[in-house]
C-alpha cells in the first residue's frame, strides 16, 4: 500500500511540472523568439520617414484638393484622383466633370526635409505631355523660403528614360536625361537620390548614374509626388492630345536623413 501511495504521489509531481513548464511558455512555439517580429506601425521603421501605400493614406502626408498651380499645368489638383487599392497608390489625370479641363493628383509630406536619401517605388505615365514625379520642393509660401527642388520626372512622351533636376533659388536648367535601357512603365524600379550638403547625386535601383554639385539647394523641403498635364510646353513635354485617364503607380516612399 505504502509503494503504491508514493508511486501516486510521483506522478502527480511529474503531472504538476509538466504544467508549469507549458504555462511559462518556454516550450511553446507561438512564443518562439527566433520568428520574426512584424511590426504594425510605421514608427518601428528604420526610416526617418516611410509612405507604405500598401497600407493606405498616411497621416504624415496630405492630399492637394481643389487648386492649380497655374502655369503650364493644365490641370486642377483634386483629392478624388489619389486612391489606394491594389497594393498601391494610384495618382491619375482625369476630365474635369464640371467643365472643359483637367483634374490630376498630388500626395505631399506635412513636414520638411534636408538632406539624405530620398526614395521612391513607381510605374509612371505613358502618354505625350504629361509627367509623373517624385521630388522636394519648397518655395516663397513656406513660409518665405527660397524655391529649393530636386526633381526626378518621367516625361510621358518617352518612358525609356528618366529627367533629373533641380532649382536653387528658382534657378533651374539643371536637366539631365539618363537612359534607363528599360521601359518604366513595365514594372515596378526604385529611383531615388541622395542629398548632401556637397552633391546631390540620383540612383536607379540602388545604382549611382547622375551626380551635381554645383549651386545646390540647401532649404529642406516637402517630399511630393504629382502627375499633371502640360499646356504651352510642347517642345519639352510634346503635346497632351486629352487621353483619359492616366494612371501612375507607387509602391512605397522613404526618406532617410544623412
Amino acid at each position: 500500500m505504502k509503494k503504491y501511495t508514493a508511486l501516486l504521489a510521483a506522478l502527480v509531481m511529474m503531472v504538476s511540472f509538466a504544467g508549469c513548464s507549458k504555462d511559462d511558455g518556454s516550450n511553446s512555439k507561438e512564443n518562439d523568439s527566433s520568428k520574426p517580429v512584424e511590426s504594425s506601425s510605421e514608427d518601428t521603421s528604420p526610416y526617418d520617414l516611410l509612405g507604405d501605400f500598401s497600407k493606405g493614406e498616411s497621416d504624415k502626408f496630405s492630399v492637394s484638393d481643389n487648386w492649380s498651380n497655374g502655369d503650364m499645368f493644365n490641370c486642377t489638383w483634386k483629392k478624388s484622383n489619389c486612391k489606394f487599392e491594389d497594393g498601391v497608390m494610384k495618382l491619375s489625370i482625369n476630365q474635369d466633370p464640371f467643365g472643359d479641363g483637367f483634374t490630376a493628383a498630388e500626395y505631399r509630406t506635412n513636414d520638411f526635409y534636408g538632406y539624405g536619401l530620398y526614395e521612391v517605388s513607381m510605374k509612371p505615365i505613358s502618354n505625350p505631355g504629361v509627367v509623373s514625379s517624385f521630388f522636394t520642393y519648397t518655395g516663397p509660401g513656406d513660409d518665405g523660403n527660397p524655391w529649393d527642388e530636386i526633381d526626378i520626372e518621367f516625361l510621358g512622351k518617352d518612358t525609356t528614360r528618366v529627367q533629373f533636376n533641380y532649382f536653387t533659388d528658382g534657378v533651374g536648367n539643371h536637366e539631365f536625361l539618363y537612359d534607363l535601357g528599360f521601359d518604366a512603365t513595365e514594372d515596378f524600379h526604385t529611383y531615388g537620390f541622395k542629398w548632401a550638403k556637397d552633391s546631390i547625386t540620383w540612383y536607379v535601383d540602388g545604382k549611382e548614374v547622375y551626380t551635381a554639385t554645383e549651386n545646390l539647394p540647401s532649404t529642406p523641403g516637402k517630399l511630393m509626388m504629382n502627375v499633371w498635364n502640360g499646356i504651352g510646353v510642347d517642345s519639352w513635354l510634346e503635346h497632351y492630345d486629352g487621353t483619359v485617364p492616366l494612371t501612375a503607380e507607387y509602391q512605397w516612399a522613404r526618406f532617410t536623413a544623412e
